[in-house]
Formats: structure tokens, sequence, C-alpha cells
């Protein structure tokens, strides 16, 4: 793995790997002109064999920070485990500088435990189960200041050394953007039968604007995307139930920037403050909030990704 790579690199698999101008003084130039840099990763192999008995593979994606990308994975994640207890599902948490599922989903104080067939992932119900680097950190303050091999070493180990089991949907919880986290999952599920994305947005302009480049990251790297979430589209009272709009859509919203790009929309889901206290107290909002308008929008749109993913295996 490059530790600096040069500003014109020719890559790894040009012939001039390493004997370009670029190449001299890198530090990786022995490596790339004698072709060890262009041997496909063994841990490729790897995940695809641990990840043999998991049916459905989702990113959760999203192209800017602050939409609720870890709310809707938790949301989403819970209420398929709930909609089918006899469906065993699991959340990989892979944003690495961030972690949030350990307490979105009220497991922060759990430990991971390690036997002969990996690491055992941490059960939130009988049927969810999630991994995150949380989980190995020796305090929730502690920052993870690493740089991309570190973070792509990290990535293989969760997808090739985690005991997964059989599971029936894992879903990926990414940082925003499109970084090193996202290019490794990519890599390294290139050959473990991904089903596809999910990309997380809020109606405004200035966060459509980068989920479009996210949109077209998937596109690029041929990645299908099952679908896009619509979050905070509205934001519901506690106390009256009424509805306002606190994000402008000036250009129509996720829904019309879904039919100019031709990818499925799957629904939006009102912004409810105490969902967000739930998370913050990692309680399960499915039984605390019957009534969240959100978590009856979210049914339409677990119901949406069930079929993508139907479709997607047939």
């Amino acid at each position: 793995m490059p530790t600096e790579v040069p500003e014109h690199c020719p890559g790894v698999e040009s012939e001039n790997a390493g004997k370009a101008s670029a190449c001299a003084g890198c530090p990786n130039q022995t490596v790339c002109s004698s072709g060890e840099a262009n041997q496909p990763d063994p841990g490729i192999q790897l995940v695809k064999d641990r990840l043999s008995q998991v049916e459905n593979k989702i990113l959760i994606l999203s192209g800017k920070g602050g939409v609720g990308k870890s709310t809707v994975t938790a949301l989403l994640s819970r209420s398929i485990a709930n909609v089918d207890s006899e469906k065993n599902v699991a959340v990989l948490d892979i944003d690495i500088c961030g972690p949030s599922q350990p307490r979105v989903l009220g497991v922060q104080d759990e430990q991971v435990h390690q036997s002969g067939s990996g690491w055992s992932p941490v059960f939130v119900e009988d049927n969810l189960s999630v991994m995150s680097i949380g989980f190995l950190l020796g305090s929730p303050d502690d920052a993870v200041i690493w740089r991309g091999p570190k973070k792509n070493g990290m990535i293989r180990q969760f997808l090739s050394e985690v005991d997964w089991g059989n599971l029936d949907y894992l879903l990926i919880d990414t940082p925003p953007g499109t970084s090193d986290e996202h290019l490794s999952a990519v890599t390294y599920l290139s050959q473990a039968n991904l089903t596809g994305a999910i990309v997380v947005t809020t109606p405004q302009e200035v966060a459509l604007l980068d989920v479009r480049k996210e949109i077209d990251f998937c596109f690029k790297v041929k990645i299908k995307v099952l679908g896009v979430v619509e979050n905070m589209s509205t934001f519901v009272c506690p106390t009256c139930q009424k509805s306002s709009e606190i994000f402008p859509a000036s250009t129509g919203g996720a829904q019309k920037m879904c039919e100019e790009l031709g990818v499925p929309y799957l629904g939006s889901l009102p912004l409810d403050p105490r969902i967000a206290r739930c998370c913050d107290e990692g309680k399960d909002f499915l039984t605390v909030l019957a009534d969240s308008k959100a978590l009856k929008a979210s049914k339409d749109i677990v119901a949406k990704l069930l079929q993508a993913c139907k479709d997607v295996a047939n």
C-alpha cells in the first residue's frame, strides 16, 4: 500500500509503474517496478470466504456529514430485525474516526471477544449484532488518528476476521464522502457479491450537491444504488404533532434528484427529536416511540429496501 503518492503517479497497473520520472524518490518505486504492487490483494479472497454466508451486503452512504446516516442505519437495522425475528441482521461501523453505532444501538459498554473463529460481534438483540472500532478503544473520547493504510487494514479485519455467521443482512455504516474507507470497502467486497448501496441525504441543495457526487461514485465503481432516503424532510413537533419544513427544498429535494439521475427514491423520514434522544441514550425507539411518524414512514422504506434486495438476488 503506497504511503505517499506522487502527483503524477502512473499507477501500479501502468507499464511505467516505478519507471516514470514522477517515480523518482518515491518510497514505493522498487515495489512498483517489480510488479509486486499490482498483485491481487489476498484480503479480497479472505473477505469473500468470510462473507459467503451473508446474503445481502449493503453500504449506507452519504456525500455530506450531518444528514443522519448513522441514525438511519440504526433505524433500518432495528426495523429489518423487527419485521422477521428469523432474519439475522448485523451492522458494521467502518467510520473509523467517528464510530457512533455502539452508542446509538445502546451497547457502548460492551466488549468484543475473540475466539478461534474470529472476533465475535456484540449482540443488541437476538437477531441484531454490531461491530465497530468503538469497542476496541480504551475510552469513547479516544481520537483515532490513522492514515489510509491503517484504516484499510482495519476494514479488512472487520470484513474477514469477524465471525459474522449466517446473516440475511449486513448494513455497513460508512463515513461521509468518497475516501479511504469507501475505496477499501468496495475493493474488499468486489468479489463478495455486494448487493448495493443506500444513499442518505437531507432536502436542501447544499446536501444534494454532495449526494450527487456520492451517486456518481457508485456509478463509477459499479455499485448498484438501491435507493435514496431523504432524512429530516420535515420537523414533527412532539407536542402538537404538526409538521413544518426546516430544510428548504428549493430544487425539488431528493425525489426530484432521483428522477434526474435515474435512481430509486425510497422515501422521506420526518425529523423527530425523540428519536435523536433515544439514539443518545441507546434506547430502542421501535418500542419507546410507537406513535412516531418517522417510524411509520420507515416501514414503507424498509419494505421497498427488502424488495430491492430480492430484485437484485433474482
